[in-house]
C-alpha cells in the first residue's frame, strides 16, 4: 500500500495494486480530456486537502501561486546583504547550542549533533571582547571560558591545549 510520495519518485515504491492504478491515471487523463487543465488541478487540490484530513502523509506541493514579476534578467546576482545574513545564521547557531546546552541540565541527548556542544567543559572566544563567555556562564556556570584577544594569548591557549 502507498502511504504517500517520498520525495515525488513514485517509480520507486512498488505498487500494490498496478491495474487499479492504471485505472486512476486513465480517469485522470479523461478528466483532463473531458473538463480541461483548469479543473484538473482544482481537484488536485482538493485531493491534497483531503488527504491532509484523513491524515494520509502527503507532501506539500513545491509550486505556489507565486508569479515573479521581475524578469530574472532584471536581478541582481545576489539581493541580500551577505554579511547581515551571516550574522543572523550565527546567532541563531549560538542560540540554538546555548538551548540545547540549557535543556540538557534537565533531560540528556536532546539536541542532535547539536547536543554535542553540551558536552563542552571549556569555551574558547577567540577576538575582541567577552561576549560569548559572558553569554556561557549565563547558560552553565560550570563551563569554563577563556577570552583569547592578543596574539600572546593564543600563544598561551595553544600551549596549554598541546
Amino acid at each position: 500500500m502507498i502511504r504517500g510520495v517520498i520525495h515525488g519518485f513514485t517509480h520507486q515504491i512498488p505498487d500494490g495494486d498496478p491495474e487499479e492504478t492504471r485505472e486512476w491515471v486513465d480517469s485522470f487523463d479523461a478528466l483532463v480530456d473531458r473538463s480541461g487543465r483548469g479543473r484538473a488541478r482544482f481537484l488536485l487540490a482538493r485531493l491534497m486537502e483531503r488527504a491532509g484530513e484523513l491524515n494520509v502523509g502527503n507532501s506539500p506541493p513545491t509550486w505556489t501561486p507565486y508569479v515573479n514579476t521581475i524578469a530574472t534578467t532584471d536581478q541582481p546576482w545576489f539581493p541580500g546583504d551577505e554579511h547581515i545574513e551571516r550574522r543572523i545564521r550565527a546567532f541563531i547557531r549560538w542560540n540554538a547550542a546555548a538551548m540545547v546546552i540549557n535543556a540538557n541540565k534537565t533531560a540528556d541527548g536532546i539536541g542532535g549533533h547539536l547536543s554535542t556542544f553540551a558536552s563542552s567543559a571549556s569555551l574558547y572566544e577567540v577576538g575582541a571582547g567577552k561576549v560569548l563567555s559572558g553569554l556561557a556562564r549565563r547558560i552553565n556556570r560550570d563551563i569554563s571560558t577563556a577570552a583569547i584577544g592578543t596574539p600572546a594569548e593564543v600563544e598561551a591557549a595553544l600551549a596549554a591545549l598541546s
